[in-house]
């Protein structure tokens, strides 16, 4: 019989215990984790990013980063009435949901959302806590940057693609969202921002044109495309709104017939031409009346209702309470819980 080596009585017994042992190293357990979730790693720096960044912050703030705000809320949000300007957003922690008229479109830290049209919304982030806050960012789209980019020869051919809303909704990919962090990144060395943030900027619109519904930011800038003519409708419209409503002269002064003007502004924004100037003067005089402290009927007549009666219907329609008993709950609530967006 071959003699063992010399080793401790228990060596032999315990050694069968620790050999199957076969927890990972760190790097070994993020490699793993990487490979069944390339967004994993990426997105937990996006959430000390964003943490780092906006601190004790509830709310919204500026960057220095030209067009670039930040995110912050501990805690769900109620209905908020805005207009969602032409922008790109993303959220690292949390989760978001925004309706156009009758339609729903909710995002989380697996997805991102681009609007291309100024439209009226009613957002309301979802999913917020005081341990896990929501956590996001919203990049303005610039419109001359993207006809810059869609003007370069070198630029890949689109994708065909169906007209549709001016909203969308796509699955976030690791290279998007490599591009995000860069940019972020540069906030803690603002003496790059200038030059580098341009760059970083036109990488993640050419990210944009690239994914899946990439030609809707296309449309958008083309100058003869009918959503860049109906971005121009809107753009009257809120240059007109406290004015009586002349389809047939937006119509001609976008190059378009009313039938196709109001045909294609459906299309994009889920609303009719009148219905979108309904919210733009509904939102407006409860700006002047929540945070103008202007009296109902003056706030009324400032954004073009002639009707007190018809003002206070559509009011409430909207907003879900009658002009004065909206503005007391206001006042009441400290000017906090209903805060228009």
């Amino acid at each position: 019989m071959t003699a063992l080596p010399d080793r401790p009585a228990t060596a032999s017994i315990a050694e069968p215990a620790t050999a199957p042992e076969t927890r990972p190293a760190p790097h070994e357990a993020h490699d793993a984790q990487a490979a069944h979730d390339p967004l994993a790693l990426p997105r937990r720096e996006l959430v000390a990013l964003l943490e780092r960044h906006t601190g004790t912050l509830e709310g919204t703030r500026e960057t220095a980063v030209p067009g670039l705000r930040i995110h912050r809320m501990q805690h769900p949000t109620g209905p908020h009435h805005a207009i969602q300007t032409a922008a790109f957003a993303v959220i690292a922690q949390g989760s978001k949901r925004l309706l156009i008229a009758d339609e729903a479109y909710e995002y989380d830290p697996m997805h991102y959302l681009v609007s291309s049209v100024d439209l009226p919304v009613v957002a309301q982030v979802s999913t917020a806590s005081a341990c896990e806050p929501y956590l996001g960012l919203r990049l303005e789209l610039d419109t001359e940057a993207i006809r810059a980019l869609i003007g370069d020869a070198k630029l890949p051919p689109p994708e065909r693609s169906e007209p549709a809303r001016g909203m969308y909704v796509h699955p976030l990919d690791p290279a998007l969202l490599d591009v995000v962090l860069r940019l972020l990144r540069l906030l803690d060395t603002p003496r790059d921002i200038p030059i580098l943030a341009p760059m970083i900027k036109r990488e993640i619109l050419y990210r944009l044109l690239m994914n899946g519904q990439g030609a809707r930011l296309r449309q958008m800038a083309l100058h003869d495309s009918q959503v860049s003519r109906v971005a121009k409708a809107i753009r009257l419209l809120r240059e007109r709104f406290a004015q009586p409503l002349r389809v047939d002269e937006i119509a001609r002064d976008v190059h378009m017939s009313v039938s196709s003007l109001h045909f294609h502004f459906k299309e994009v924004t889920a609303m009719s031409p009148l219905q979108y100037q309904k919210h733009l003067r509904l939102q407006e005089a409860r700006r002047l009346m929540l945070t103008g402290d202007v009296g109902v009927a003056r706030a009324a007549r400032a954004v073009g209702y002639e009707s007190a009666s018809q003002f206070s219907r559509e009011y409430s329609r909207l907003f879900g309470a009658p002009p004065l008993r909206d503005k007391q709950r206001w006042g009441e609530a400290g000017g906090a819980a209903t805060r228009p967006a």
